[in-house]
């Protein structure tokens, strides 16, 4: 093997192409040199990642303890003011996990739940809930229970953010190292025990990895269980529908959809069919639920006065249209988008036009914008928003709970910091886009390739296209050229 072959299988090291990676790097002794050993060692780029998810999951969980000691449990703030809120010590006890009742099978009563009939999460979180229920002690003070129920779930989501680091670094093969992004995502380490969202995130990012892998069926089964998890997932049928049609691929989406129904399915059906009621209380909950904090909904709402009764169905027919948008991106832009860019896309659409952006929904979005846009300005620019929201709710949870002390955020407050995080989620969609318009600017594929995590779709032709500049097809750079030249194939004019 040629030394400019194996120079262009090495991984990609992000200090020599990203200047806040190379910058960052001198905190442990700067860029690895061009002649540095690669392999050989046990500190292998996912096993580094790895580590360094752990230590930022725990640190998260640390910054938790203020709540964990009392927060949650006395005072009517102090959960917000520390920053420190989560639902699972508090659905243990709303949700009849105490006293040890069955999930969709088992009505729970009114002075429990507050109103909430049955379990309002999707099959495959519930049975999440109730197997870290099943590790829990079932004597003791309720406190010390509920704080032992969160310790479980967060062991449990700690796994799953294990597995999505993983999942992420092995995605792109030459690009392992931009997982670490994932790793260090501030976001990530403050809303990762918020709620059970880890689990649908990390059955995602494995099915991502499948589809990477040119694995449809296995892709489309664990598809199939994150949307049994959560609904999101079930969008990234849309682009792989898309991007199978430019590139003919009928096939491998085919099978992708019939795994993912069959897992879905046999998830579903049994309680289905024997707890029809309790199943059904997450999707009547998701269709009646009313506009919520972090969406801009909420802005208008409290801006005009206006409860906006039907933001349910506007919010709909919007993201029927950017998802009509989307679909005539990507048969008209000069190269196939990958696969990474269009899911980021479209989670990013369905999130920002919902009718509520829980602060934990950026959970979704931060692997999706990993795979699409692994530069660290863009990434932490978009982070600093989410870390100001996720600030920005709980002070304003504060405000109102606070009576006439008013001690946090006000109404106005608040507002702003909805507007900043939107924006800087809309920040990173432009610059997707426009790597997709102008596919010289997508890093990933500055060395030439085509599209990682687009498995069969990596390096297909096209055999369907509506623009006028689809003849543009890449060409490889030579071994010690940085990026990747687009010029019109000979003849093509």
């Amino acid at each position: 093997m040629t030394s400019a072959h194996q120079e262009q299988q090495a991984p990609v090291r992000p200090t020599a192409q990203d200047e806040i990676a190379a910058a960052g790097s001198e905190l442990i002794g700067g860029p690895i040199g061009r002649r540095a050993l690669a392999g050989g060692s046990w500190w292998t780029p996912v096993r580094v990642v790895l580590l360094v998810m752990l230590g930022m999951f725990a640190l998260g969980m640390v910054q938790k303890l203020p709540c964990y000691e009392s927060g949650w449990f006395r005072g009517a703030t102090s959960q917000y003011v520390h920053a420190c809120y989560s639902d699972i010590p508090h659905l243990y006890t709303g949700r009849g996990f105490a006293t040890d009742l069955t999930p969709y099978f088992d009505r729970i009563p009114q002075e429990i739940s507050g109103g909430m009939e049955y379990l309002e999460y999707p099959v495959l979180t519930g049975v999440f809930m109730e197997v870290a229920s099943w590790l829990t002690p079932q004597g003791g003070e309720m406190v010390e229970r509920q704080q032992i129920y969160w310790m479980v779930n967060a062991g449990m989501l700690m796994a799953c953010a294990a597995v999505l680091v993983v999942c992420v670094a092995r995605t792109h093969r030459r690009r392992p190292w931009d997982a670490l992004l994932v790793a260090l995502a501030p976001a990530l380490a403050l809303t990762a025990t918020i709620n059970w969202d880890l689990l649908a995130v990390s059955l995602t990012a494995a099915s991502m990895l499948m589809w990477a892998r040119s694995r449809p069926f296995a892709s489309g089964v664990l598809l199939g269980l994150a949307t049994a998890a959560k609904f999101y997932p079930f969008l990234l049928l849309g682009p792989l529908l898309v991007l199978c049609w430019r590139a003919g691929r009928w096939k491998a989406f085919g099978t992708a959809l019939v795994g993912a129904v069959a897992a879905w399915l046999a998830v579903n059906l049994p309680v289905m069919l024997l707890a029809p009621e309790g199943w059904g209380k997450f999707y009547a909950f998701s269709q009646e639920r009313n506009i919520d904090f972090g969406s801009f909904w909420l802005i208008i709402s409290q801006r005009t006065g206006n409860p906006l009764e039907h933001a349910n169905t506007y919010a709909t027919l919007l993201v029927l249209l950017g998802c009509a948008a989307i679909a005539l991106l990507t048969l008209r832009a000069p190269r196939r988008p990958r696969f990474a860019q269009l899911a980021f896309l479209v989670i990013a659409l369905f999130i920002v036009t919902n009718k509520v952006y829980s602060p934990q929904y950026v959970l979704w979005l931060i692997p999706l914008a990993v795979l699409a846009r692994p530069r660290w300005r863009d990434f932490l620019i978009w982070q600093a928003c989410e870390v100001m929201y996720y600030l920005g709710i709980w002070f304003y949870l504060a405000y109102t709970g606070s009576g006439d002390d008013h001690h946090g955020l006000p109404a106005e407050g608040y507002q702003f910091a909805i507007m900043l995080h939107l924006l800087g989620t809309l920040y990173l969609c432009a610059v997707v886009v426009r790597d997709i318009l102008l596919p010289e600017r997508d890093v990933v594929r500055h060395d030439g390739s085509d599209d990682p995590s687009g498995g069969v779709l990596d390096g297909a032709p096209d055999v369907f296209a509506l623009g006028f500049r689809k003849d543009l097809q890449p060409i490889l750079p030579a071994p010690q050229e940085q990026t990747a030249r687009w010029e019109p194939r000979p003849g093509s004019e």
